[in-house]
């Protein structure tokens, strides 16, 4: 569990005994959940955020044709729900589902809200205040997706993104096809044929969620 909470930016770096006195700071609590479980329902409140710890987590909600839109899917060692448990919203707009079997921990952002002014404390005041500026940097890479025009250029903008996050012109994503459509915006089948004409075309190759860019 140590080496998942260190690719977080919450623990990154930390001891292991600080990292200890933290989930104390946070009163974690962890829970696994089987695939397809509703963690959190839109119209309820969300009084603790989660970090996966195994398995994939949805974040979605219904537009106004109530159709679904995904917003993320959260992986090992990443986060979600941050803000609305910060902000305590009474009615949260999203959904949040277990993709596949999933292990978490619950954080309660409890303490940092309060006059605590131990070392400890301050240190993850300072490091959830970053975490949560580096989620609103990364929904421009949201806005630029569904800013694209073309199937093709919302897929070749994702799969850059990804690159660019890895390091590497090869690698997974965390979405099935529908999934992926869902959250490019676009019809799966159209997805679909897409994807295949720019495998033909010699741009990319890809295995089900496994890609590479040619």
């Amino acid at each position: 569990m140590v080496k998942i909470l260190k690719i977080n930016p919450l623990f990154c770096g930390l001891t292991d005994d600080k990292i200890e006195l933290a989930l104390e700071v946070f009163s974690a609590k962890r829970s696994e959940y089987i695939k397809n479980s509703v963690l959190a329902s839109a119209g309820e409140r969300l009084y603790r955020f989660g970090l996966v710890l195994s398995g994939t987590v949805e974040v979605s909600f219904n537009d106004i044709d109530g159709n679904a839109v995904i917003m993320a899917n959260v992986t090992a060692g990443e986060t979600f729900g941050e803000s609305l448990c910060w902000l305590g919203v009474e009615e949260i707009p999203v959904t949040i589902t277990a993709v596949s079997d999933v292990t978490l921990l619950w954080l309660s952002p409890d303490v940092l809200k309060s006059a605590d002014s131990s070392a400890i404390a301050h240190e993850l005041r300072n490091r959830f205040s970053s975490m949560l500026a580096q989620k609103t940097l990364n929904m421009n890479d949201r806005v630029q997706i569904l800013s694209k025009a073309t199937i093709r250029e919302k897929i070749v903008t994702f799969l850059s993104q990804y690159s660019n996050r890895f390091g590497s012109k090869t690698f997974s994503v965390p979405f099935d096809r529908e999934s992926l459509a869902l959250y490019l915006g676009v019809n799966r089948s159209a997805l679909s044929r897409e994807l295949s004409a720019m495998q033909r075309d010699g741009i990319i190759d890809f295995y089900k969620n496994s890609f590479k860019i040619l």
